[in-house]
Formats: structure tokens, sequence, C-alpha cells
């Protein structure tokens, strides 16, 4: 099985197969439900950027102030030398557990497609989503939101997004899985057929519920 939770293999990915590659999904299909949460004006952090497309897309939509980091330093390299002529478009080789030198409350949004069912894949996985989480959770703004993407069932990922100490207002939704759409047949709940999107808004749990 792919070894998704080492840096090695995405150094050793990204080396072999430099062409883009989106997991789950790609902005189109996130659109309608991201459109949402996420304006043209909001500073965005994109975890696990990778070489993606997601980014691009956005930026084109009017999502013009986009930090992408990826603990490959291979492929932050060739997206810093992709996108040099964007302004506001910015590629930096970071861990996500340890986002040194991003200040507290510094973004808006925190974009993540697949960096968490990653790092859940990998050794340690529990500490290592934890550590992750805190630090969204410190440079997230009041009020902001981390959007995960993910595969994941809400019976294996609620476990990790509703902790108390982060203070979340979880909402989830569903897309269909590329090219799942296309019958009818299929419902929302499908669990095989959709991917999930958990919008975790920072600073409202205590607002709702009377507490």
């Amino acid at each position: 099985m792919a070894q998704y939770g080492k840096t090695e293999y995405w150094e050793e990915r990204y080396t072999r197969d430099p062409e883009p590659f989106d997991w789950y999904q790609r902005w189109a299909g996130l659109k309608d439900t991201l459109l949402e949460f996420v304006q043209p004006a909001h500073s965005i952090l994109m975890l696990g950027a990778g070489n993606s497309r997601l980014s691009e897309e956005m930026y084109e939509d009017g999502f013009q102030n986009i930090t992408n980091i990826d603990i490959s330093s291979v492929v932050t390299k060739a997206m810093q030398e992709k996108y040099r002529d964007k302004p506001g478009m910015t590629y930096r080789q970071m861990d996500a557990r340890a986002l040194d030198g991003v200040t507290e409350g510094s973004f808006n949004i925190v974009l993540d497609k697949a960096t968490l069912d990653s790092i859940l894949c990998g050794e340690g996985s529990t500490h290592n989503a934890q550590k992750v989480l805190s630090e969204i959770s410190r440079v997230l703004m009041p009020n902001g939101a981390y959007i995960a993407i993910s595969h994941g069932q809400p019976s294996y990922r609620l476990t990790y997004l509703q902790k108390p100490e982060f203070g979340w207002n979880v909402k989830i939704y569903t897309v269909h899985k590329p090219m799942m759409g296309m019958s009818g047949s299929l419902s929302a709940d499908d669990k095989e057929n959709v991917h999930y999107i958990y919008v975790c808004v920072k600073g409202e749990s205590t607002k709702e519920g009377g507490q």
C-alpha cells in the first residue's frame, strides 16, 4: 500500500510524475458548496496543495489570495515556477503539523483536499492529525472556516473535528464522485459514491446550543 503519510513517498512520486493530479474533485465539483463560505477577498491557505489544479481554477474564478503549502520540496519548487506570473498565488514548502512562520489568525479559510486523509493513513496518525488540526485552528481567524474534502465517513472523521478545544461548528455536505453523477439512480447518501465536505467554522460552537 502507498505510504501516503510519509514525506519520502511524495518526494519520489512528484519526481517520477510531475503531471497535474487532482485527488477526489476539481473546483467545478466543489464550488456550489464552497461558494457559500469562501469569498474572493478571503485569505486562503491550501493544505497539501501538491500539483493539484484546484488553486489555479479558483484563482481564475477570482480567488487571488491563496497560500499553498506542501511537505514536498520537489513539487513546491515546480509550482513556484509554474505560477510565478500569478500575483497573490504563493507556494511554500511546509509541514502542516508545524506551520512555522504563520501567525495566529492569518487566514479566513483553510482548504484541505485529501491531506487529513493522507495523514490518517500514516504512522502515528491520531497524534499527527491532532497536531495538524491544532495548527489549523491556530492560524484561522475568528469565524474562519476549515474545509476538508474527504473520503472518510462522518463516523470516522467527526471524532477528530469535533474536539472541544477547537470550538468548531461542523457542517457536513456530500458531493458525488466524478462520473458518478451521470446516473440519476444514485442517492446522495450512497456512501460509496460520494465525497464528504466538512465545513468547520471557528468560534461558532458556543453561540449555538446556548452554552
